[in-house]
């Protein structure tokens, strides 16, 4: 049996252009550890436009971050990797949520298995090789429609043990803490993910119901994206993930099995200190979500995107970009 098609996809700002290559250097590296570069595509917007936040070209010009970008896209080629690239420049805005609702509807007719990257995401080696190794088995016992997710780091409550990494359900939560590598701020190397993993000898595979997971690293089995499921149109830019998960519950009513990677961690360093440079006005600004925070249209768009990925079936008012940047 030939092995089953996969893409993962990423947007990345052009505010994290100093960020983004280790997480693509983790992706490169998935592939070849698992032989896989025929059958692994990987998918990357590059973000170029400054429709919703300006540049500072006091700290570095457009054409040095194109560069940057171009550096990434030549160690693809480099190392033989199937991708696309698309250098966005249009007036119209287009957001994480507007990239992965396409890239699901775009790629589900290409591949069998979907994965949702992220710039601050740093992937298993071992990736491919399990995704590979589970959907020819779930294929084999004919079950089509799946989800699933690797294991992630201490959560704040109980209900995220089901997708907490075996090592670090355990642990304690500590509000606030960036020493711990189990902790939700600390920010992970490549290095260290491979010596937090070491040698996975078998996996660790459970069922995770009610569902729960965030956008990082989600899977997507193909058969499920054509049968209906996907981020509303009525989202923006946040809540994607949760949203996807209300339109998967009301397709499919829980029917669907999510899978548990937990013994095989993937990194979210959402607190990366290169996560958000060089945006006009926020220099004096620490941390990457304080710094969009203090932006007033960030807090409407928060706002909306909450209520219609909790109740999109409801008769609240559909927000656009046009609403919120006029103050409508």
């Amino acid at each position: 049996m030939s092995k089953p098609k996969i893409a993962i996809g990423c947007i990345v700002q052009w505010y994290e252009v100093e960020m983004y290559m280790e997480y693509l250097q983790s992706v490169v590296n998935a592939v070849k550890y698992s032989d896989s570069t025929d059958n692994v595509f990987i998918d990357l917007c590059f973000y170029l436009s400054e429709n919703i936040e300006q540049l500072d070209t006091s700290l570095i010009s457009k054409n040095d971050i194109i560069n940057k970008f171009e550096k990434g896209e030549q160690f693809l080629v480099d190392n033989n990797i199937k991708y696309k690239i698309n250098y966005y420049q249009d007036k119209q805005i287009y957001t994480i949520a507007d990239y992965r609702r396409e890239f699901n509807d775009v790629y589900c007719q290409q591949a069998d298995v979907l994965m949702w990257g992220e710039s601050d995401a740093l992937v298993p080696k071992e990736t491919f090789q399990i995704l590979e190794s589970l959907h020819t088995n779930n294929i084999s016992n004919n079950l089509r429609k799946y989800i699933a997710f690797f294991g992630t780091n201490k959560m704040w409550d109980s209900s995220w043990e089901g997708i907490e990494y075996t090592k670090a359900t355990n642990k304690p939560f500590i509000h606030g803490d960036s020493k711990n590598w189990w902790s939700i701020n600390y920010v992970t190397s490549l290095d260290e993910l491979y010596k937090i993993n070491g040698d996975i000898e078998e996996l660790e595979l459970g069922y995770v119901k009610p569902y729960k997971f965030n956008g990082c690293g989600l899977i997507i089995s193909s058969d499920v994206i054509k049968s209906g499921v996907n981020i509303p149109r009525s989202i923006m830019l946040v809540h994607e993930d949760t949203a996807f998960q209300n339109s998967l519950i009301k397709y499919f009513d829980n029917s669907v099995p999510q899978f548990a990677i937990k013994n095989v961690y993937l990194v979210h360093n959402r607190k990366h200190a290169k996560k958000r440079l060089y945006v006009k006005g926020e220099q004096h600004i620490k941390g990457a979500l304080e710094k969009r925070k203090h932006n007033e249209w960030y807090q409407k768009v928060w706002e909306a995107d909450h209520i219609q990925a909790h109740n999109p079936w409801g008769q609240n008012k559909i927000l656009t970009w046009k609403n919120i940047l006029n103050n409508e």
